[in-house]
């Protein structure tokens, strides 16, 4: 077979119109393993196809692109770089969008080998291509360019290729196509920057950092809800963290969000805003960043009051959390008896809300409420024992009563819920006295899809291993749980037949 696809191959060279034979080779090539075809890659010339390509004739181009994707797999990346560069460069100038990402694709694989990507940090023309296609209509085309670009970067080298040389001009000419554009840049630099402190300095040199950061704080709030989605992701390492509060920068956003309450345009910008700090809070220290910007958790509580669901949907998520570790809690139960309010209120999102806010409550409920069993002290049983009661006047019932609901997200969010605080002895207890409820857990029938099984499993899992179900449960559902547990989670009980005599 792949004797016949290398004669087809020849063939093409000789032909004017060769459609048929592309169709022909087409169809081999679907046949061939891609080891097979491996030997005599290197050996293959491709000249003609390539060619072929920059012919007006859409079925013959479509054909080319998924002939070479199959043929170009089976070469090695150094012997495309070396042999294939002009190739390349002639498809990332292309019309047609497909050969743009058949190229791409096949940078991706060059800058992924160490001894290839040398040759295409020499080859300015080319980088210089995969810049301006950030800039095309095409949004898998300027992915594709960006994910390049960004894995050229994770080297001296090619810092030095991109920041240090015309490059950085053309990347700057790029961002003024226009909003969009300019956008993708960012998120190229932010890429780059988020990789180590040297990155983000040569970033930052460039003035593009600065830019971003100037159209975060400016006056057009739409800018700055797009800004700000750039700015968390820098804010998700330590040194760009370390960056921004140098800069001044979340004392900023923090001053911002002071004056959210006279902007009548606040809403657009507000939920990414609290977000970032919600996201600061888990990475550094849930009690400093509140201690020090009080304005955040007070926007929090307010944003829980408002009739916008986007409002309360960033709250409730920001609260989930804020409230995933030991400090986060311990920040949220200074605030006493607000936060319990606040409970409240997201007990009755979770059981009136539309179906996508109740599932980010019950994620939120699920974060807030679970304590890995190692952590766990009288003191914070006691706490999360209180706010639970705080949410409704039978939590679990609501809970039960969401799980039942025949929808797979709602049903899984919930048992989630339960499995947060499955391992906690209070828990078990109203478990146990809730009639109906250990049969609940034990039956597998309720349970249709896997993610529903698995999330049932889970749950079973917590009550099993923890140390206090047995006392609780008693011996008997403790050995039932365990049961289960060695069953698995998509254990079908067997259906006994008896044999009749005589019967058909």
């Amino acid at each position: 077979m792949a004797a016949q696809a290398l004669a087809l191959l020849r063939e093409l060279s000789r032909l004017e119109a060769p459609l048929e034979e592309l169709r022909a080779l087409h169809s081999v090539l679907q046949t061939v393993p891609l080891g097979e075809l491996r030997a005599p890659a290197a050996e293959l010339r491709l000249g003609p196809l390539f060619s072929l390509l920059h012919e007006d004739h859409r079925e013959q181009t479509t054909l080319c692109v998924s002939i070479l994707e199959r043929l170009l797999q089976a070469m090695e990346p150094v012997h495309i770089a070396r042999n294939l560069g002009a190739d390349l460069q002639k498809g990332l100038t292309h019309p047609d969008d497909s050969v743009k990402i058949l190229t791409l694709s096949q940078v991706g694989r060059i800058v992924e080998n160490s001894d290839a990507v040398t040759e295409i940090l020499n080859n300015g023309e080319l980088l210089k291509q995969i810049v301006y296609c950030i800039g095309g209509d095409n949004l898998s085309v300027a992915k594709a360019a960006i994910k390049s670009l960004s894995k050229i970067s994770l080297t001296q080298a090619g810092l030095e290729a991109l920041f240090e040389s015309n490059l950085l001009d053309d990347l700057k000419r790029v961002m003024k196509t226009n909003d969009i554009v300019r956008y993708r840049v960012y998120e190229l630099i932010v890429e780059i920057s988020s990789v180590s402190p040297e990155s983000l300095t040569y970033c930052t040199t460039s003035g593009l950092v600065t830019q971003l950061l100037r159209e975060l704080t400016g006056e057009d709030v739409l800018v700055r809800a797009t800004c700000i989605e750039m700015v968390t992701s820098l804010a998700y390492t330590h040194h760009g963290r370390q960056y921004l509060a140098q800069e001044g920068v979340i004392d900023q956003i923090s001053n911002i969000i002071v004056g959210a309450d006279s902007d009548p345009f606040s809403s657009f910008y507000l939920p990414g805003f609290v977000k970032f700090f919600g996201n600061l809070a888990i990475m550094d220290s849930p009690q400093q960043i509140c201690e020090r910007y009080p304005v955040f958790v007070e926007k929090v509580f307010e944003m829980t009051e408002s009739q916008d669901p986007t409002m309360i949907g960033v709250a409730v998520d920001t609260v989930g959390i804020l409230g995933s570790n030991v400090e986060g809690k311990q920040v949220l139960q200074k605030t006493g008896t607000r936060f319990e309010r606040l409970l409240m209120k997201i007990g009755y999102q979770a059981k009136n809300a539309s179906t996508e806010l109740k599932i980010r409550c019950l994620d939120a409920v699920s974060s807030i409420f679970y304590i890995p069993p190692e952590q766990q002290t009288e003191d914070l049983l006691r706490m999360t024992e209180s706010w639970f009661s705080a949410l409704s006047r039978d939590p679990l019932e609501l809970f039960r009563g969401i799980s039942n609901q025949p929808f797979p997200e709602l049903h899984c969010a919930a048992l989630k819920v339960f499995t947060a605080i499955a391992n906690q002895p209070w828990a078990q207890k109203l478990m146990f006295n809730s009639p109906g409820f250990v049969e609940y857990v034990m039956d597998r029938s309720v349970e249709h899809d896997k993610a529903s099984k698995d999330a049932k499993y889970e749950l079973v899992k917590a009550l099993a291993n923890s140390k206090t179900v047995a006392e609780i449960f008693g011996n008997p559902n403790y050995l039932r749980l365990r049961t289960y547990l060695s069953e698995g989670p998509y254990y079908v009980k067997p259906i006994s037949t008896t044999a009749v005599e005589g019967a058909e």
